[in-house]
């Protein structure tokens, strides 16, 4: 009986000790990955900023051993990778969860603290329906390409670039948003190349590939808005002249290159411009380039739309787009004519969106551009909408690859670039296909 004692006393004692030891590992491993969760990542910064290549391939099947560069046994790569995918899955959705829980600061225009909202109460998963996907192929490959490009040249020039906004909350990255760009880009070509609709149009391909996460309006002034506001701009072609006429008397000007030295610009409303301070006889005459006059309708549509197609009277055309303004605030509600803030053009060889200066903005295209808060919703964003119309779902897929004073900060609306139009009844008749208000999903590549 003692020995069958001490037997059990011992084998009780041993299994007591692993217990422990397995409990003390256990603690220690997660304490590890907490601490990795709770740090910010700083993977991605201004400073390390490196153009992200894509990684993609569409033919392989097997998975090539590093050392030797023969394929593996495809059960046993099937397993190890099974394993990684989980533990990376478990892992991801604890990240997003301690991220959609905490608050995000939304900045207005100069990058200042406005308010905080939950994460959840905008950005949620979501799915398409299984509608096609409308858009033209050539121009959404053109804005992404553009767009791409933006990020590669631009980045450690203008910083408002990296913020990955509101989708943090949703565990997004900056790089995640190049793998979209990279990606889709990829498909297009693949598709265009030959000949064939492109997967993109296909709900079920966009479903099984990205992340579809639904964003839900948020407007501080109208709580019970859920769908975004959509508004749509337009470039409009105006007739315009290169000498000051009854028909044709107010002008557009455009800032010489030594104006960031001396920024007298900054001093004058737009009504003071429009006083003539500029013109003969001003008391700044002399500091600017006249580019055009056009009527004060039209200065206003120009500034109102950010590009213009300026028809002169001698049969020259061209884009003009907005370069840089006097720094005042535009002021949501105040009529066009009463805006302090004036711009100031350059001329462009394209439509022209974003950028941080006029000679860095991405060239855009109608129909796949939307404008956007690219300081809290961010960059690059690939977007569908979803309304209804005579019963069924329509899909429209584009990208924010343009901007507006009206839309820092934004989280309730976009602004689709409809076309290039005559004159407002044109515009007018155009829109009336799309819709006011739409649920939007943004794409993020998996």
């Amino acid at each position: 009986m003692n020995i069958l004692f001490k037997q059990k006393l011992c084998f009780t004692v041993g299994f007591a000790g692993l217990l422990l030891v397995s409990l003390a590992s256990n603690y220690l491993y997660t304490q590890s990955k907490t601490q990795q969760i709770a740090e910010p990542d700083q993977s991605f910064t201004k400073d390390n900023f490196a153009p992200f290549q894509s990684q993609i391939s569409f033919t392989s099947n097997q998975v090539a051993d590093p050392l030797t560069s023969k394929p593996q046994n495809p059960f046993f790569t099937q397993k190890i990778s099974e394993e990684i995918i989980g533990k990376q899955n478990f892992f991801s959705s604890r990240q997003n969860l301690l991220a959609a829980s905490s608050p995000y600061s939304v900045v207005d225009e100069f990058k200042k603290y406005k308010f905080s909202i939950n994460g959840s109460q905008v950005v949620t998963p979501g799915k398409l329906p299984s509608s096609k996907v409308n858009f033209n192929q050539g121009d959404l490959l053109t804005v992404l390409v553009n767009t791409r490009k933006y990020f590669q040249d631009y980045a450690s020039q203008d910083p408002d670039i990296l913020r990955t906004g509101i989708l943090a909350t949703q565990g997004v990255t900056v790089p995640d948003v190049l793998k979209t760009l990279d990606f889709m880009i990829v498909v297009l070509k693949e598709d265009i190349a030959n000949n064939r609709a492109t997967r993109l149009q296909d709900p079920k391909f966009i479903n099984t590939n990205f992340r579809v996460i639904k964003w839900s309006a948020y407007n501080p002034n109208s709580k019970q808005q859920k769908q975004l506001r959509i508004t749509k701009y337009a470039v409009f072609t105006h007739p315009g002249s290169r000498k000051k006429t009854s028909a044709f008397n107010t002008p557009i000007y455009s800032l010489k290159e030594n104006s960031n030295n001396d920024k007298f610009y900054t001093r004058y409303t737009k009504q003071d411009v429009l006083s003539g301070i500029y013109e003969p006889g001003g008391r700044e005459f002399g500091k600017v380039t006249t580019l055009a006059y056009l009527t004060r309708n039209g200065l206003e549509e120009a500034i109102m739309e950010g590009t213009i197609l300026i028809n002169f009277t001698d049969g020259y055309k061209a884009f003009f787009n907005v370069d840089r303004n006097n720094g005042m605030s535009y002021i949501r509600g105040l009529k066009a004519t009463a805006q302090k803030r004036y711009w100031y053009f350059r001329e462009v060889d394209a439509i022209k969106g974003y950028g941080y200066k006029i000679d860095a903005k991405i060239s855009i295209k109608p129909g796949v551009t939307f404008a956007g808060d690219v300081l809290n919703i961010g960059l690059g964003k690939v977007i569908v909408i979803e309304h209804t119309q005579g019963g069924r779902k329509h899909l429209q897929m584009g990208v924010i690859a343009d901007t507006g004073g009206a839309f820092l900060p934004n989280l309730y609306q976009l602004d689709f670039l409809a076309g290039i139009f005559q004159n407002k009844k044109e515009f007018g008749q155009n829109i009336t296909q799309l819709p006011d208000y739409a649920t939007a999903y943004f794409l993020i590549k998996k």
